[in-house]
């Protein structure tokens, strides 16, 4: 044995106990088993969504588009975080402020909320009055010219007024709440068949069921007239369910609880539009020398108010499509009583018929209308109770 002082052996063996083993680099998790995966999760959703979180000016900017992209907030648990609200707060966070541009316009926590602007109200205020505006002059003087101008004369005057309320009615779309940022798509085609059957519809199927159509029919401006004072209603009321869903969204912490914060606030906002809407056509059925009750265009007024408060929220489609469906109803009743009168087609006619031996020549229009708006009344009721539905408006 050689001795502690020894030369031969080295300082360094000298002073290492011979017990305490050489430091080995290989890193070991608390358990005994090697690292597996992603650290943090979180991170890796920033990689994944980094352009959603480098442009979003706020923290529920981000929640409503990983809401869209079908998180919730039992996903969310899984990345450590009780729900989208709080998962959306640390991507924020993480997220350099220099890549973000600054939010415009007053808040409200961390949301932008329309802020009290009076002008800006007054003026769309303005464009949603001048279709009611340019109907109801039309109507007053073919009334006073009634028996003065000639038939060529009144057509002319008719086709002004209703040239002058489409571009009203234009001005009125292209901006304020009722302005749709992605476009209505075909929605303004089948919105113009489904007018012309309000004024020409049940006058055409009466003569269609009594052998005709004979000749010329006469119209029933009434319920045009009253569709177009609705404007301005129904723009005020978009306003509203825009403004307080925003604020709800404000105020929420999850997505459920917007959810069903927001649906009450849908039912609400079409409940006063259809309070509304009554009154107006059922002065303008009396003004013009009507006795029916408009259910026919009540119910197309609902339909044209949800789909529009669809499409200023970025969703367009499900209202074209229950306008379309609409009007195929429409087309297809005369259609039906056509076809019936081929030898061994009489069936066809018969559900016709019956509808309208029930409640007349109207009650085809409100079957389609009622029936298009109730559909998509609750598509939107699943819709709008998104966040990512509210971020577009």
């Amino acid at each position: 044995m050689t001795r502690p002082d020894d030369p031969a052996i080295p300082a360094s063996a000298q002073e290492r106990p011979a017990e305490i083993r050489p430091r080995t680099t290989a890193r070991r998790t608390p358990g005994g088993a090697s690292r597996r995966g992603p650290a943090d999760p979180v991170k890796t959703l920033l990689h994944h969504h980094r352009d959603l979180c480098e442009r979003a000016v706020d923290p529920l900017e981000i929640a409503a588009g990983l809401e869209a992209h079908g998180l919730t907030d039992r996903t969310a648990a899984r990345y450590r975080h009780r729900d989208v609200f709080a998962l959306a707060e640390e991507l924020y966070a993480r997220v350099p402020p220099r890549t973000r541009a600054p939010a415009a316009g007053p808040t409200t926590g961390s949301v932008p909320v329309p802020g009290p602007d009076a002008d800006a109200r007054a003026a769309w205020t303005l464009l949603a009055l001048l279709p009611g505006a340019a109907c109801l002059a039309t109507a007053v003087v073919l009334r006073v010219t009634e028996g003065v101008l000639g038939d060529g004369t009144r057509a002319l005057v008719t086709v002004v007024g209703a040239v002058l309320a489409c571009l009203a009615l234009r001005a009125c779309l292209a901006r304020g709440p009722l302005r749709a940022p992605e476009g209505a798509g075909r929605a303004g085609m089948y919105g113009c068949w489904l007018l012309s059957y309000a004024v020409y519809g049940e006058e055409l199927l009466a003569q269609v069921m009594t052998g005709g159509p004979d000749g010329p029919w006469d119209g029933t401006p009434a319920p045009l007239l009253g569709l177009a004072a609705a404007v301005a209603p129904a723009a005020w009321c978009v306003h509203l369910f825009t403004v307080h869903a925003q604020r709800r969204l404000a105020g929420s912490r999850a997505l459920e609880e917007f959810g069903a914060g927001v649906r009450p606030l849908l039912l609400a906002s079409v409940t006063l539009f259809l309070g509304a809407l009554l009154p107006l056509l059922l002065l303008a059925d009396l003004g013009l020398g009507g006795s029916g009750t408009p259910l026919a265009a009540a119910c197309l007024g609902v339909l044209f108010f949800v789909a529009r408060l669809l499409a200023a929220h970025g969703l367009p489609e499900p209202g074209t499509a229950a306008l379309a469906a609409a009007c195929a109803v429409e087309a297809g009743a005369p259609a039906l009583v056509l076809a019936a009168r081929l030898p061994g087609l009489e069936p066809l006619a018969r559900p016709v018929n019956a509808l309208v031996s029930t409640g007349g020549t109207g009650a085809v229009s409100a079957l389609a209308c009622g029936g298009a708006a109730v559909g998509l009344l609750l598509h939107a009721a699943f819709a709008l109770s998104r966040a990512s539905a509210h971020t577009r408006s």
